[in-house]
């Protein structure tokens, strides 16, 4: 945990060059800061916006102790930093977020061991390190179910659905390779909703609005705020993402997504806990829109130990990210209410995330 609060002046250490570590950056420079990236790839987009840079692997002991020389605090714009990096530096340097709830957050495992241990509700799961685990697993959880690697999984990226007893030898022998692996209990929701919180080394909390997303080909394609939920479920969101961070002795910004199970018979809505993020997130890009303090100033004011900024929405937004060659028609599709922001990567790929627009209500926010 930072030990001090820091001033302008400062240089902050991210560690990863990718779009958040660059929206970080910016926001760094808007409060007087400068910004040292590490990557290991050259090309990292980041690296367009501080001329502070070291591009070397996050293995490399002599570099990463030159950064944590030249920084007053490091930070990371993705879960997974190797875990042994964060352990040098924060020998070095304050870490924020702690390293932790670094392995905490990239490790499912670990993740749903450490939330269902703070008595909060995630789908039934277990452990698989062998055929016979995935099939005594799913006898005691049922089908349909869902297999994942348990380390380096996003954007649906290492995971398979087993709908049927004969789909389970395919996913298993499709992820083995991974072991160990994790199967969840497929979750019957009715949307997903995910919220931003911000603790500073003080122990103060912030929480953004909850957000309703939805994916397409398992990438997020629009944040939606305000969710279409009850108040009562949107403050238990919030409250359950406070709570995870104080558990976590978190400085920084979290993201807590969830799954909203609707209640039987009238019954309120339940909420279960689908994965924690130790960074800015994807989905709280619509608070640069509409919000006092944006979710990127937040970071940096919790890891530097300043106050934390007002999250409250000043208008309804929907982000919509822009993947592949998406962005190419991006000038043709843009309205007056839309805010862009273009990341700088070089390549459009298929599913890769190269922007995104905030489309901004001219309505009062919704209650």
């Amino acid at each position: 945990m930072p030990e001090k609060t820091l001033s302008p002046g400062a240089t902050i250490g991210i560690l990863g060059g990718g779009q958040l570590g660059r929206m970080l950056a910016l926001a760094v420079a808007r409060l007087g800061m400068k910004t040292h990236i590490y990557c290991p790839d050259p090309n990292s987009p980041a690296f367009e916006v501080t001329p502070h840079k070291t591009v070397a692997g996050y293995d490399d002991e002599k570099a990463l102790a030159a950064f944590a020389d030249a920084v007053d605090v490091v930070t990371y714009e993705f879960e997974n930093v190797p875990v042994q990096t964060a352990h040098i530096l924060e020998k070095l340097k304050p870490l924020a977020p702690n390293s932790g709830a670094l392995a905490v957050a990239q490790d499912r495992l670990a993740e749903k061991d450490f939330l269902t241990r703070n008595t909060i509700a995630v789908s039934p799961f277990r452990a698989v390190h062998t055929r016979d685990d995935l099939h005594k697993g799913l006898a005691d959880i049922g089908l349909p179910a869902v297999i994942k690697t348990t380390r380096l999984g996003y954007d649906g990226k290492g995971q398979r659905m087993i709908k049927t007893a004969d789909d389970v030898d395919e996913a298993y022998a499709a992820l083995e390779d991974g072991l160990p692996l994790v199967i969840e209990a497929f979750v019957p929701f009715d949307k997903e909703i995910s919220v931003i919180v911000a603790r500073n080394g003080h122990g103060q909390v912030q929480c953004f609005d909850p957000a309703e997303n939805v994916h397409e080909n398992h990438i997020l394609k629009t944040s939606t705020v305000p969710a279409a939920i009850t108040d009562l479920t949107a403050d238990d969101a919030r409250s359950i993402a406070r709570k995870i961070a104080e558990a976590l002795d978190y400085v920084g910004v979290l993201g807590v997504e969830f799954f909203v199970v609707p209640g039987e018979n009238g019954a309120a809505a339940t909420l279960l806990v689908n994965e924690i993020a130790p960074r800015v997130h994807n989905s709280g890009h619509w608070t640069e829109a509409v919000c006092m303090t944006d979710q990127f100033e937040q970071h940096i004011r919790a890891i530097c130990n300043w106050p934390l900024g007002n999250p409250a929405r000043m208008a309804d937004v929907v982000m919509e990210n822009l993947i592949g060659d998406e962005i190419n028609g991006l000038p043709g599709t843009l309205s007056q209410s839309d805010q862009p922001h273009v990341y700088g990567k070089l390549e459009a790929r298929p599913g890769r995330k190269m922007g995104h627009i905030n489309h901004i209500s001219a309505n009062a926010p919704a209650k």
